[in-house]
């Protein structure tokens, strides 16, 4: 009798343990869209007035945490790089987006996101845009994915094959990749005009596949779902064309909520929605096209939102820099909850590792702040004063609470760039259009920010930078 009394407290303890570890590893789902303005979503003023409402984006806000003052890097590649990494984008070689055909993306030296949570015990699934590096050794799958399905590269490539003088250019054309952990991806399909409105369908629909398979596994799941929405060209679903009755941007607003609506079912429908952490937000503000500025000749919308804030993508203003944020996790993070407390992109990567017990390195710079306990409401201030604002490898500004010192301002991404000997500086919550410098009588907001700059400045001289195009294998100089 003391025998099976043995076992049955050891199976009883054995079942304990796999319950706190389940708790203790919540499953994270992570939507970045691509282009997607802070003003689209309904929780942030726009839904119906940009087109179509978004009940279920705007449900997600209400049963989790809304944050106003998300910002990421002002272009695709470096708000990657930075999310991915919890550094500066301009740390990793990757401040710009590739222009070229060479080499770029993530050494194999930078720890990401991915590899942090597969060796917290996750399984990891990327189903997106990767935009972090195109050659062998660069894909999700070398970076700390089991499964990735998805395109290299960024979506305008999908206009290629219909352009003139396209097929003798010599230049590759994108395709869509299907890659395990451990193996090279392998090319499914040409990206195309012809797949660019599906594409979305069937990133959702994997995504939600490996939600289901890793569930019956009864492993924590990282899901990270870059969208390939809103960039250029813009075109939605067939099963949503003409369905908001207001063109074709009201048609993917349509889409992209009913899409995240099916994600959340999912987990619902799972049993796990006090157990999974769920993130939407975005890489950057709006598209900087206008309709006149394309030729090809299909039907298309550009007509991104940044709510009250100026410009778009490419610049250093707050309509690059801020996007849509919102997260739920069910009896963990307060529902209802409103903050403008400053938080960058690179600060999930930290956050997220305390929560769900991975390492982040000790062994380079990480510019991310650990904001767990402000996400989970045990603090009221997120701990970020600011940031620098970089536009490619260039400082444009200093990000300090309500305040914003530009040293150069571009006024698109096509735009005249002017450069300061006197910087400007704007004060957010009185001029959300950053047009009034109100630098005097206010010269004490410079010897407030600059701090943050002097003090990043010194850290790119004592850990520099790696160079944009680096192969592997990378060794970091010896520090001191």
């Amino acid at each position: 009798m003391p025998y099976f009394k043995s076992i049955a407290s050891v199976v009883m303890l054995l079942l304990l343990s796999s319950v706190s570890w389940a708790q203790d590893k919540p499953n994270i789902v992570l939507v970045f869209m691509d282009n997607f303005g802070w003003g689209e979503p309904g929780f942030n003023g726009g839904g119906i007035i940009r087109g179509a409402a978004t009940p279920q984006l705007d449900s997600l806000a209400e049963e989790g945490l809304r944050l106003t003052n998300f910002n990421v890097e002002v272009q695709c590649t470096p708000s990657r790089s930075a999310l991915m990494t919890g550094r500066y984008a301009v740390r990793s070689g990757n401040g710009t987006v590739p222009l070229g055909e060479g080499v770029y993306g993530l050494v194999q030296w930078e720890v990401t996101m991915a590899e942090m949570l597969s060796e917290a015990g996750y399984a990891t699934g990327m189903f997106g845009k990767w935009h972090l590096g195109r050659t062998e050794g660069r894909f999700p799958t070398d970076q700390g994915f089991d499964e990735w399905y998805g395109v290299p590269n960024s979506t305008d490539e999908s206009v290629y094959s219909s352009l003139q003088d396209f097929a003798e250019s010599g230049v590759a054309e994108t395709w869509v990749m299907d890659g395990k952990k451990g193996s090279v991806p392998e090319k499914v399909r040409p990206y195309r005009l012809d797949y660019r409105p599906l594409i979305d369908r069937d990133l959702t629909d994997k995504a939600i596949d490996f939600m289901r398979r890793q569930a019956k596994e009864d492993k924590p799941f990282f899901v990270y779902l870059p969208y390939t929405a809103t960039h250029f060209p813009t075109m939605p679903h067939p099963d949503f064309v003409d369905k908001s009755g207001n063109g074709p941007w009201g048609d993917l607003l349509m889409q992209i909520d009913s899409y995240v609506g099916e994600l959340l079912d999912t987990i619902d429908d799972l049993g796990l929605a006090d157990e999974t952490i769920f993130i939407f937000t975005a890489d950057n503000g709006p598209e900087a096209l206008s309709a006149g500025e394309t030729s090809i000749t299909v039907e298309t919308a550009i007509n991104g939102s940044a709510g009250p804030w100026r410009s778009t993508l490419f610049t250093g203003y707050e309509g690059a820099l801020r996007v849509p944020f919102a997260v739920r996790w069910p009896g963990r993070i307060e529902a209802g909850r409103e903050s403008d407390e400053i938080v960058h992109a690179m600060d999930i990567f930290p956050t997220l590792a305390r929560i769900a017990g991975g390492e982040v390195p000790d062994d380079r710079v990480i510019d991310g702040i650990d904001m767990s306990d402000f996400l989970l409401g045990a603090e009221e201030r997120s701990g970020r004063e600011g940031f620098v604002v970089y536009m490619g490898n260039d400082v444009f500004g200093v990000k300090w609470r309500d305040w914003k010192l530009h040293f150069k301002e571009q006024t698109g991404w096509n735009g005249v760039l002017r450069e300061y000997t006197m910087p400007r500086l704007y004060n957010l919550m009185n001029d959300p259009g950053e047009t009034d410098n109100v630098l005097f009588p206010h010269t004490w907001v410079p010897k407030a920010a600059m701090p943050l700059l002097e003090e990043h400045v010194i850290s790119l001289r004592k850990y520099p930078p790696i160079k944009a195009g680096q192969k592997d294998p990378y060794e970091p100089p010896q520090y001191p």
